[in-house]
């Protein structure tokens, strides 16, 4: 009996496999990175096939923003990532309606190795839809104020937030390192509760590189195609070699520094602010108006309070006198104004490197000379009127030749050179 309940069942299973599927996948959403294909199934058509066989000759549709992989028994035997139709002819699973007598013949083959099986077609084939589109909305945060050398305010704590997106840039790898045979669907949510906490990790890298690289931090904000490309450098290995995953773009929507930063923060743009000195003017003047009105309503008199309001505000003159004094010596000063003052024997080059010897220090050309005329008044000038009456500068007679290479003079006046055929350097 068991013997004809095997046969029954594998002729049934194998007739019932000779039908062409026509797999298709609806566009895949946001949330959705992977999904198993399903068969198109209309009014009248086959129902009882084998879920898992792909018959030889069926027809697979694949989508835009789609990667298509075929998988025979766990592993992966094809794949596209192009759109459009295409037809499975590498099957093991023969159709009659594909080869004609020839597919009848190798159908029933099969129906041999299935009634070995008990009836069961013994054979796992599937098709899986990867989502290769930029997946948005992946939020990120750091949980704890995080250390960030800015260039104004040195050592600073800061808090951040924004979102991500990332993008299947190799779905086999995808496929084989990350879902594996799915049953129906595999979704962004089962992946990204280890990927944030990689992702923030590599984010505080790339920001430590944005610090190195001299930004500050109120300017994060502005860096993301940097940023991104730093993720990437530091997430190469974890994210593309393992899991064909890449960043595409990180959004930071807002930098904020914790309160002990902020207080310190404003405490040097207060001490930055009162370093011009029209400002300290400013606020010395408010101060006095403000002692004045107290001197009038003093309890002892007016005397006793404009008395020690004068005390107050000569001390004061003397403090601030002091400090502006102090502040002019450090603007004068090239070790406190970041540059070395300009020496009045300065020279540009035409490399353009600024110098002060009489070579150029980049590509070691002499100093040029500087030519001056002397005009009928006795003046002496070096542009093309004189700066004392205003005469133009005469024009020179005889013949220098313009290829300082040549260098050839001559006391007649010539337009080009006998030597190089240079134009006369003298002529305009």
């Amino acid at each position: 009996m068991g013997l004809i309940k095997a046969a029954s069942a594998a002729a049934k299973t194998t007739m019932a496999d000779q039908w062409l599927e026509y797999f298709y996948c609806d566009s895949l959403s946001n949330d959705v990175l992977v999904r198993k294909g399903i068969k198109r199934v209309e009014k009248g058509s086959n129902y009882k096939g084998s879920e898992n066989i792909i018959t030889n000759g069926s027809g697979i549709a694949v989508n835009e923003g789609q990667a298509m992989l075929i998988i025979e028994d766990g592993k992966v035997v094809d794949f596209t990532v192009e759109p459009g139709r295409f037809t499975w002819d590498a099957s093991s699973e023969p159709s009659m309606f594909d080869n004609g007598w020839k597919g009848l013949k190798d159908s029933f083959k099969i129906f041999g190795k299935r009634f070995t099986m008990g009836g069961d077609a013994g054979k796992d084939q599937r098709v899986y839809f990867i989502n290769l589109k930029e997946i948005f909305d992946n939020k990120f945060g750091s949980g704890t104020p995080m250390p960030y050398r800015d260039p104004t305010y040195r050592g600073i704590y800061i808090r951040y937030f924004g979102q991500y997106t990332f993008k299947i840039v190799d779905p086999i790898v995808f496929f084989s390192n990350i879902t594996g045979n799915v049953s129906d669907a595999y979704t962004k949510d089962e992946l990204l509760e280890q990927c944030d906490m990689e992702f923030v990790n590599a984010l505080d890298t790339a920001l430590s590189k944005c610090s190195d690289e001299g930004y500050q931090y109120n300017d994060l904000p502005k860096k993301q195609r940097e940023i991104a490309q730093f993720m990437n450098d530091t997430l190469d290995e974890e994210w593309r070699s393992r899991r064909g995953m890449v960043v595409e773009s990180v959004a930071i929507a807002k930098v904020t520094p914790d309160d002990a930063s902020r207080k310190r923060m404003e405490n040097i743009d207060d001490s930055i602010m009162m370093s011009d000195a029209r400002i300290a003017s400013g606020r010395m003047a408010s101060a006095q108006a403000t002692a004045m009105e107290n001197a009038a309503s003093n309890d002892a008199g007016a005397f006793t309070g404009f008395l020690g309001m004068g005390m107050a505000a000569n001390a004061g003159n003397n403090m601030a006198g002091s400090m502006l004094q102090g502040m002019q010596s450090q603007e004068n000063n090239p070790l406190f104004s970041g540059s070395t003052p300009k020496s009045a024997n300065g020279w540009t080059c035409e490399c353009g490197q600024s110098n002060e010897g009489k070579f150029c220090s980049s590509c070691g050309k002499p100093k040029p000379v500087a030519k001056t005329w002397k005009c009928e008044c006795g003046h002496e000038n070096t542009g093309k009127f004189c700066s004392e009456c205003g005469k133009p500068k005469p024009a020179q007679k005889g013949f220098t030749c313009s290829n300082e290479e040549c260098g050839y003079t001559s006391d007649a006046d010539m337009k080009y050179c006998p030597n190089c055929g240079a134009p006369n350097k003298n002529q305009k």
